[in-house]
């Protein structure tokens, strides 16, 4: 039987599969040994093997992750140049008006340090803006939210869909109150079309009409609603056991919730590197003096000069004064492509991070669903296995993605810009279009970053190269598609719920401790003329903290949602080909297909 099946015989056995079709067995990621039994069906994710070896399957990408190395070595090249030309001092100090630094050592304004400019640094305090008491309780209830759902989560969606029909319900009682109401009085049966547009939206509340298109549209809305309930409610049911599946599989992999940490530090690389890089790039070259006229007259007006040579010799009144750093090398004179590059490597290296967290943690996950026997069969160290494998075997696979939806944001960038250039232009016709292609590629990037997100997932259950991947996902997902819309909406309201109550919470107890209204630590509050500062610091971290661990809920249930897809079409609940489903999940399945059945037979 499947269920004797030890750990040890899939670390060790080459794994098979049950086939679906004729001629057709599910793809899998396996480790060919010496000894091959075949004789009995396994899962499709090995539980405890390594992934690949020598003998079975080899990196996918290979020559995607080679051009990843080479750029990367790259943009340490390009870090280099830039420290070795640039002057952080220029961007970081100010300088007078012939660029000469204020207030540093060895410079002529070394004892002028008295600067006419607001020094934000001595006016904040960090122990005030970084207050760890608040983030620290983000991520206790941020856990406990995600441990709960697995037992709040159905409560708090019936209770919304209920809480949505009895709200349209009371507005359509409101809107024919007030249409009965105003039936009788005289004035208020004139039509809308009578009376025309007008910008004082009062005068159509006071109208007859307007109620009785109110309450037609609420109608009509509350109808859509409650026939969707009674068509959906099985795949509303499906939708809420997943989120509590997915609630307890973070229960069994606790390390996934400090994953989010690795691909922050990540991520806080990458940005330092960009920004020094950036700041280096800026401040390369050495001072260009231009001649400053006092006007019109001067003909040598905003040419390079000397400031040692006398300019009023030959425009009287006019002054070489220092206008930027730069320089007339091969090097200044690309200093514009090297930005772009910078920021585009950068764009590749965060979204490479991203893929890699979402790969990571898809494995992670997936190996929990495949267990046989749960909690028992799953790996020992699941995420670091997972990452290991993600690293070693798909480096090429997540670059391919992270580098497509790199393109778009450059483009995207490109646009933006274009349009800061024409806002101030008369053509109607480039502005429009100029609108029209960001809105396209808005929605391109968008679209490209739900197709690899599950993409990566595919990656981290079957070990296939980028391209099969995402279309293995994409088809998959289509055959799913109503169940795919009812997840996505449940998973996000709920995750949004999340959010909105933690940072809300979170926010509260900060207002009251900045306003010293909880007697018990006033002592430890410190003295502030303005408490809106700490208190919005407070707020953004805790939602940024509660996003990070939602992300990793988010990706659960996605992943769970691929590995249930999977399961029902590659298995059918005989002796012969089980489904790897929790027991929840599989009671509501079967009460569908018995609903199905009896509606079929009468």
């Amino acid at each position: 039987m499947i269920s004797s099946v030890s750990i040890s015989s899939l670390v060790t056995n080459h794994v098979t599969i049950p086939h679906t079709k004729q001629g057709q067995s599910i793809p899998q990621r396996t480790t060919q040994r010496k000894q091959c039994d075949t004789s009995e069906p396994r899962a499709p994710f090995d539980l405890g093997f390594a992934p690949l070896d020598e003998s079975g399957e080899g990196c996918t990408d290979v020559f995607c992750c080679v051009i990843f190395v080479i750029v990367i070595l790259g943009y340490i090249a390009l870090g280099t140049v830039a420290w070795i030309h640039g002057d952080p001092r220029k961007v970081v100090y100010p300088t007078d008006s012939h660029g000469q630094f204020c207030g540093q050592k060895n410079t002529p304004n070394a004892n002028k340090a008295i600067l006419f400019y607001f020094n934000m640094l001595k006016c904040a305090n960090p122990a005030v803006l970084i207050n760890l008491h608040g983030l620290v309780i983000t991520m206790a209830v941020s856990l406990l939210f995600i441990l709960l759902l697995r037992y709040t989560a159905g409560v708090l969606l019936w209770l919304v869909v209920f809480g949505v029909i009895a709200a349209v319900g009371y507005g359509i009682w409101h809107c024919y109150w007030e249409y009965s109401d105003l039936s009788g009085k005289s004035g208020a049966n004139v039509t809308i079309s009578d009376i025309g547009f007008h910008t004082d939206l009062s005068i159509y509340l006071q109208l007859s009409q307007t109620w009785l298109v109110f309450m037609i549209l609420l109608s009509v809305i509350e109808v859509i609603i409650v026939i969707m309930l009674v068509f959906l409610r099985t795949r509303l049911r499906i939708a809420v056991a997943l989120l509590k599946e997915g609630s307890k599989a973070i229960s069994y992999i606790m390390s996934t919730l400090f994953y989010p940490i690795i691909t922050f530090f990540l991520l806080a690389i990458c940005i330092a590197y960009w920004a020094v890089t950036a700041v280096f790039l800026a401040s390369s070259g050495y001072a260009v003096y231009k001649v400053t006229p006092t006007d019109d007259k001067c003909m040598y007006a905003n040419l390079t000069c000397n400031p040692k040579t006398n300019i009023t010799k030959v425009c009287p009144g006019s002054q070489c004064m220092f206008a930027f750093y730069g320089g007339e090398s091969v090097y200044h004179r690309y200093i514009l492509v090297l930005h772009l590059c910078n920021l585009f490597v950068f764009l590749w290296l965060v979204n490479f991070t991203i893929a890699l967290g979402q790969c990571t943690l898809a494995g992670a996950f997936a190996s929990y669903y495949w267990a046989l026997k749960k909690p028992n069969d799953i790996p020992a160290c699941p995420l670091y296995s997972s990452f290991s494998r993600a690293i070693r075997y798909h480096t090429g696979s997540l670059a391919f993605g992270s580098l497509i939806v790199a393109v778009v944001q450059m483009v995207r960038i490109v646009l933006e810009y274009l349009d800061h250039k024409l806002k101030g232009s008369q053509n109607a016709c480039a502005r429009y279009l100029i609108c029209c292609l960001k809105c396209c590629f808005w929605c391109l990037e968008h679209f490209i970053k739900f197709i690899n997100r599950n993409a990566y997932i595919m990656i981290a259950i079957y070990g296939k190269n980028f391209c099969t991947s995402s279309k293995d996902a994409f088809f998959l997902l289509m055959r799913n598609v109503i169940r795919v819309a009812v997840l996505d909406k449940v998973t996000d309201f709920l995750l949004f719920l999340g959010k909105l109550l933690i940072s809300g919470s979170v926010g509260i107890l900060a207002f009251f401790f900045f306003t010293h209204k909880i007697p018990a630590i006033q002592e430890e509050v410190p003295s502030l003329n303005y408490y809106w500062v700490p208190l919005l610091t407070v707020i953004f971290g805790s939602y940024m903290i509660a996003h990070g661990f939602f992300n990793v809920y988010a990706m659960c249930v996605d992943t769970l949602f691929l590995c249930f897809c999977e399961d029902l079409e590659r298995n059918d609940g005989s002796s012969s080909r089980p489904y790897y489903m929790s027991p929840g999940l599989h009671k509501i399945l079967r009460k569908g297909e018995e609903g199905a059945k009896s509606c079929a037979a009468s």
